[in-house]
């Protein structure tokens, strides 16, 4: 069956590292303003646009520190030179005539639908990649004709090195080529996955957190001690509490939830979760959560 999606043309104009040379990015947070980033360092023009002023100068700041930490560790090239690649905006019509647009918007389905019809009357002919970390990329698909696939970075996405090409019911098999040329053009190890619920990385990393939060609430040690279990038994580069709290516990709420809600008991949030989250303490970017960050 055809999809309006196999009509677009997915050829593309591309960077030496193998890129789309001209990208989009809807929204400027920490996971934007990453995505934004590795695009720059691909060789590419990029726009990022967010909901206002000073939202857009929040992101300018982040992208211009990602970017300094990037030269500082060898990369070509001056802040000023990576900079004139980069256009900030509070207007999704700067996104007119881009083959290519990240959305990033925080992880509610109602917003990302929304971000979605923006990008496409702004950009008809674009392709639309998704960086939820838990939603239907299939359900999303729905609110447009764009071809859209997910692109599920890591944080940090500088420093991240996997990114979960999700596809969507309705994804051209051509796209999802691309897709894992862009990935590995961006210096990042691309793993497909089919469009399900929390995919491979969610999933598993959220039903380990969820069980470390149920071993703090029952007493069962510490959230230093149960993070260094994993670390120090298991190799994994940071404990599932402090990933939490890097992550942020309110994001991972709403993934828990949502995955309540389709796979089941299995994923209830901790009540411990949901207290912690009501007190504001929401890891490293409150200042607090399983850790001091003050």
């Amino acid at each position: 069956m055809t999809s309006p999606a196999d009509t677009f043309n997915l050829t593309f104009d591309s960077t030496d590292a193998g890129v789309p040379t001209v990208v989009g990015v809807l929204g400027g947070g920490r996971m934007g303003a990453g995505i934004a980033h590795s695009f720059l360092a691909a060789g590419a023009h990029v726009t990022v646009v967010d909901i206002n002023d000073a939202a857009v100068e929040a992101a300018r700041e982040r992208i211009t520190n990602d970017i300094e930490g990037s030269i500082k560790r060898g990369a070509e090239g001056t802040v000023e030179q990576w900079l004139d690649r980069l256009t900030l905006s509070t207007d999704t019509a700067a996104f007119a005539d881009h083959p290519v647009v990240v959305e990033a918007v925080p992880e509610i389905i109602d917003l990302k639908a929304d971000s979605f019809r923006k990008i496409a009357a702004a950009a008809p002919g674009a392709v639309i990649a998704t960086n939820t970390s838990s939603l239907s990329v299939s359900d999303l698909a729905l609110s447009v004709d764009n071809p859209v696939i997910g692109l599920h970075y890591f944080n940090p996405v500088p420093a991240s090195k996997l990114v979960e090409v999700v596809v969507a019911d309705s994804t051209p098999e051509a796209l999802v080529d691309l897709a894992r040329e862009w990935v590995a053009g961006l210096g990042k190890t691309p793993i497909v996955v089919k469009d399900a619920p929390g995919f491979a990385s969610s999933r598993l990393g959220v039903a380990i957190a969820l069980e470390a939060i149920r071993m703090v609430e029952e007493g069962v040690a510490s959230p230093e001690d149960i993070d260094n279990a994993m670390v120090l038994g298991y190799k994994f580069p940071v404990g599932p509490l402090k990933l939490t709290d890097i992550v942020g516990l309110d994001v991972r709420l709403g993934i828990a939830e949502y995955l309540e809600s389709t796979l089941g008991e299995r994923f209830a949030p901790p009540q411990l979760m949901r207290d912690m989250v009501a007190r504001g303490e929401l890891g490293r970017k409150s200042g607090r959560g399983f850790y001091d960050y003050s």
